[in-house]
């Protein structure tokens, strides 16, 4: 099989489960709709559930994810599966702890974060008060689901790319059974958006263990930490995580602009905005997934020409996909919408 033809292989793999699970995302945003509108109670959700998500895109999807990849990839190549199997359990030890540290101060520096990311909410009576609580209450997401890249970062160096693709799918589930079925049980309906949430996370984190666990890569405790390929994968996060920041630290200013406005322009921008991430979230990010991997091999081969076909190929199709998308989005916006 030609280096392109694997390359649309997995990007369509990719591209199929991350359709799913957008499919199923927009439903949950129907639903969320259909029960909050565009109103206070969804503007402290949306605020509330950006703060942990933003760091997620950070450290999670944004940054550990692509440099773990290579790293992995190299250990898997020119070490052995053991030493793989070492970096992946030393990594996942390493980030549980930075991850758990990071979501104990977001806990409790929760009001100063959000009063940075919305002070217009304190022109609201109780708008404030209850956006930090439910901040509060989705901080843990961000643990769960920071593991949740980590293990995809596994599955996708094995080329394993269905079940890391799928994942998400739970987590819209989660949310769309939360608000239909639990919000009668919570005195502030917009608490049974952050037990979705969380437990979204969980589900997801649960869902990889087996498929780990059949290519022997199960989560454990390693303190290796002065392992090489361990500084390799923190020394990468690091421009990963500012080039990461830029788009995501946009989101938060805007958000801080919005909450200003009117009622309901936090749900706006919110809505808006997964409008437009979904080429990115169905394409874009599909064909990324898929030749990364295989980039990191011929990077640890130098087998370039291979390396430059594979980046040639992923930008290309990119391109091929993202232009019609974005004449579709100016075109068809009021009626997408």
């Amino acid at each position: 099989m030609t280096e392109a033809k694997k390359i649309t292989r997995a990007a369509s793999i990719v591209g199929g489960g991350t359709f799913v699970s957008r499919v199923l995302g927009y439903i949950r945003d129907a639903v969320i709709a259909s029960y909050f509108g565009a109103g206070t109670n969804a503007d402290i959700f949306f605020i509330a559930y950006r703060i942990p998500n933003f760091f997620r895109r950070l450290v999670g999807e944004g940054a550990l994810t692509v440099s773990f990849i290579p790293v992995f990839t190299e250990e898997l190549m020119l070490g052995s599966k053991e030493r793989a199997k070492r970096l992946a359990a030393t990594s996942f030890t390493l980030f549980s702890i930075i991850l758990a540290v990071l979501t104990i101060a977001g806990i409790l520096f929760s009001a100063q974060i959000v009063e940075l990311t919305a002070p217009g909410f304190a022109n609201i009576q109780n708008k404030l008060p209850i956006t930090v609580s439910l901040t509060k209450w989705m901080f843990p997401f961000l643990f769960f689901i920071c593991l949740v890249a980590l293990g995809m970062g596994v599955l996708n160096s094995l080329k394993h790319f269905t079940a890391p693709a799928l994942s998400p799918a739970l987590f819209n589930l989660s949310l769309i059974g939360s608000t239909i079925f639990l919000i009668p049980f919570f005195k502030q309906p917009v608490y049974a958006l952050a037990f979705g949430v969380v437990f979204g996370g969980i589900l997801q984190f649960l869902y990889q263990l087996p498929y780990l666990k059949q290519y022997d890569m199960f989560p454990r405790f390693d303190f290796h930490f002065n392992d090489p390929a361990i500084k390799k994968i923190v020394f990468l996060m690091l421009p990963a995580i500012l080039g990461a920041a830029v788009y995501q630290i946009n989101i938060l200013i805007t958000s801080r602009f919005a909450s200003h406005l009117r009622e309901g322009s936090v749900s706006y921008l919110y809505y808006a905005d997964r409008i437009f991430e979904l080429p990115i979230g169905v394409f874009v990010i599909a064909v990324a997934t898929a030749v990364l991997p295989s980039m990191s091999e011929y990077a640890v081969k130098q087998d370039w020409p291979a390396f430059k076909e594979s980046l040639s190929f992923g930008i290309r199709l990119v391109t091929f996909i993202t232009i019609p998308a974005t004449v579709g989005l100016i075109t068809l916006g009021m009626p997408i919408v």
